[in-house]
């Protein structure tokens, strides 16, 4: 059984006093805390914007404490801290309308954050208005987007608890879109351009749906994704697609299947692989990496980075899975220094 105790800490470092009417995060405001939590939420009416949050961990017997939030967003890994001690750690959350896929429901205003792990504690916690915080956009489909129910997750979905304060995700993945679609579509591209500003980073993976797009119209929608990430003075990074879990009697991916060469022949991955190379954008090849790790894992191990058991579903994630992934693009994201080592959560 879980136990949650939130020790009444106002003295120490995170605890400014509030009035029980619902606060408003604005500068000069004093920070939103401990006022606005219960036993196992909280919940901080604030307008849409990005927010960091500092939390503080820990009560009287050992906890182990993780963050989510808006739609079921991983935003703080599961954090032990032994009995009688603190922890205190921050993080960058975007909060947004729709909170969740974009052509989704609205979701609830302000930020909600859910209390998690074996044994949750929070002695403390504020949220103010983030500062030049650095921004990630992500463009793409069910296997990124934020899935609204369990036991769906995309990566994009894990991807904050890997990031440290001055850093946020905003994930714009939604469901059953491709590159056409996406461009098309109202909610989507339109939406989300206007919102890039100078420097930020825009992780493109769309290749699942595009089934009966033929490669020159797949190509052309890629350049056309870069051209307005560059137009806002953004930068672009093309993602291939993570495979899908098709094996062949020798335990191997290599099949079109898995590989994501749809029914005109078209090799997604391969066409990603070239557009990034002729358009000089970053990749993170999650094909690759993701095939070489279903490999190694084999025809059982795999079972649990999708959804097989539950579902059958060999293409859509777990959480499980859908972490792992996470963590792929991470270690690229630092590889390739597209974000300062120093904002990446490791370990």
């Amino acid at each position: 059984m879980r136990r949650f105790n939130i020790a009444v800490l106002a003295a120490l470092t995170l605890g400014t006093a509030l009035s029980a009417a619902p606060a408003q995060a604005h500068p000069g405001a004093p920070p939103l805390g401990l006022d606005n939590c219960t036993a196992t939420a909280c919940h901080f009416d604030v307008p849409p914007g990005t927010y960091d949050v500092k939390v503080l961990l820990g009560g009287d017997a050992a906890s182990a404490t993780s963050v989510t939030g808006e739609t079921r967003r991983s935003l703080l890994p599961e954090t032990a801290v032994p009995a009688g001690e603190r922890a205190a750690r921050s993080f960058t959350v975007d909060v947004r309308t729709p909170e969740g896929e974009p052509t989704g429901p609205d979701g609830t205003p302000g930020l909600d954050l859910a209390l998690g792990g074996a044994a949750p504690a929070l002695a403390g916690i504020q949220v103010t208005p983030a500062r030049h915080a650095r921004q990630i956009f992500l463009v793409g489909d069910s296997t990124v987007c934020d899935q609204p129910g369990d036991p769906y997750s995309g990566w994009g979905q894990q991807l904050p608890q890997f990031l440290r304060k001055g850093v946020s995700v905003a994930n714009y993945a939604d469901s059953g879109e491709s590159t056409v679609t996406y461009l098309s579509n109202p909610q989507l591209w339109s939406t989300v351009q206007p919102l890039i500003r100078p420097g930020d980073l825009v992780l493109i993976q769309l290749a699942h749906n595009d089934k009966t797009t033929d490669e020159a119209t797949y190509r052309a929608n890629l350049e056309a994704l870069v051209a307005g990430v560059r137009e806002k003075q953004g930068r672009p990074v093309l993602v291939t697609p993570i495979v899908r879990r098709w094996f062949n009697a020798d335990g191997t991916l290599d099949n079109g299947t898995a590989l994501l060469v749809n029914g005109l022949g078209v090799d997604h991955p391969a066409v990603i692989r070239s557009v990034a190379a002729a358009e000089g954008v970053p990749l993170i090849d999650l094909t690759a990496k993701t095939k070489a790790l279903v490999e190694s894992l084999g025809t059982e191990g795999s079972k649990a980075i999708y959804l097989y058991n539950e579902k059958r579903d060999n293409t859509h994630t777990s959480v499980h899975g859908a972490t792992v992934y996470a963590e792929l693009v991470r270690d690229e994201l630092a590889a390739q220094r597209l974000i300062p080592r120093g904002l990446v959560r490791v370990g």
